[in-house]
C-alpha cells in the first residue's frame, strides 16, 4: 500500500489498482485570507500535485469534517477524477457548491462500512480538537450549498469522523483531531495509526495521558504518523512549517509522541508533505 501525505490530514492511499483520498487541501490560503477575504480552490497546485503523484484511479474522497483545510479542494478534486465524495451533511454541502454531480454524493452519519474496490472504510464518529480563536464554530453546520469563492470562516466543522481503512491485509486508523470519544477504539487494532497532533503540546499530563490511553494503547499499532502539524497557511510550494508558535510548538508536539512510542517500543514517523510511504 502506498500511501501519500499532501499535509494538514489529506492522505492518498493507493494499492495498485485503486486510489481513496482522505480530506482534500491543498490551496492553503494565506492566514490573511482567512481573516479578511475569501478564497477559491487553486486550480494550478491541485492540478499539479495530482499530476506528480499520478492520481487517475482515484475512487473516492472521504471527508472528516468540513473546515476549509479538510474540505475545501473536495469538489473540485472529485469532479476533475470522477471520484465519490463521501461526509457528512455539511461536507456535501460544500460538494454541491462545487457542482459535483448527486449521484457521486453519498451522505454518512458514523459507524457505517463502506466498500471502495479492496478497501473497506469504516466511518466512526469522533469529536473536533478543543475550539482556539480560528475555528470556534463547533457543531455548527453549512446548511445550504457553499459556492467559491467562499470566506474561510463559512466552512463550518459540521460534524468530525475517524477512519478506519481496511485492505491488503493491513488495518488503518484515521485519527485526524486531537480528540477523542472514550471507548470509541475499543475493539479496533491498528497496523497503522495516522493521529492528529494539533493541541498536544499545550495538553496538561492528564489531558495527553487519556489522549494516548484511548488512541495508541486501545489499537496498538506498530507505527504511529502523526498529522495536523504542518502549517496549513503556508503554501505547498514552500518548505514545510510546523504550527505558527502562537497557535502549538510543534517540535514539542513530536517530542512528547516520540516519547510515548518510544515507551511503548511502536515506530514513530514524521512524513513531510508531498511523500509517500509504501506500507
Amino acid at each position: 500500500m502506498r500511501i501519500t501525505f499532501f499535509g494538514t490530514t489529506t492522505l492518498l492511499f493507493d494499492d495498485g489498482t485503486d486510489q481513496v483520498m482522505f480530506d482534500a487541501h491543498f490551496t492553503r490560503p494565506l492566514l490573511v485570507k482567512y481573516i479578511f477575504g475569501s478564497a477559491s480552490t487553486d486550480r494550478a497546485v491541485v492540478d499539479e500535485k495530482l499530476r506528480l503523484h499520478n492520481v487517475d484511479r482515484l475512487r473516492a474522497i472521504f471527508v472528516s469534517h468540513s473546515h476549509h483545510d479538510h474540505v475545501m479542494d473536495a469538489p473540485y478534486v472529485a469532479n476533475a477524477c470522477g471520484a465519490q465524495i463521501y461526509g457528512s451533511r455539511s461536507a456535501l454541502n460544500v460538494a454541491r457548491g462545487g457542482d459535483v454531480p448527486a449521484s457521486r454524493l453519498t451522505e454518512f452519519h458514523g459507524n457505517e462500512t463502506f466498500r471502495v474496490g479492496s478497501f473497506r472504510v469504516t466511518v466512526i464518529p469522533s469529536l473536533h480538537s478543543k475550539p482556539t480563536i480560528l475555528n470556534n464554530d463547533l457543531g455548527q453546520t453549512i446548511d445550504a450549498p457553499l459556492r467559491q469563492p467562499a470566506r474561510l470562516r463559512d466552512y463550518k466543522e459540521g460534524g468530525s469522523f475517524d477512519f478506519y481503512v481496511e485492505a491488503d491485509g493491513k488495518s488503518f486508523m484515521i485519527r485526524p483531531s486531537f480528540n477523542y470519544i472514550e471507548g470509541q477504539m475499543d475493539g479496533y487494532r491498528a497496523d497503522v495509526l495516522f493521529l492528529g497532533t494539533a493541541g498536544l503540546q499545550k495538553a496538561d499530563a492528564n489531558t495527553e495521558a487519556a489522549f494516548f490511553r484511548e488512541t495508541v494503547d486501545k489499537l496498538r499499532p506498530k507505527l504511529v504518523i502523526p498529522l495536523h502539524w504542518d502549517n496549513f497557511f503556508s503554501p505547498l510550494t514552500k518548505p514545510a512549517r510546523g504550527m505558527p508558535r502562537l497557535i502549538e510548538r510543534t517540535e514539542v508536539a513530536f517530542f512528547k509522541l516520540a516519547r510515548y512510542c518510544e515507551a511503548k517500543d511502536i515506530n514513530c514517523l514524521i512524513q513531510l508533505p508531498g511523500t509517500s510511504v509504501d506500507l
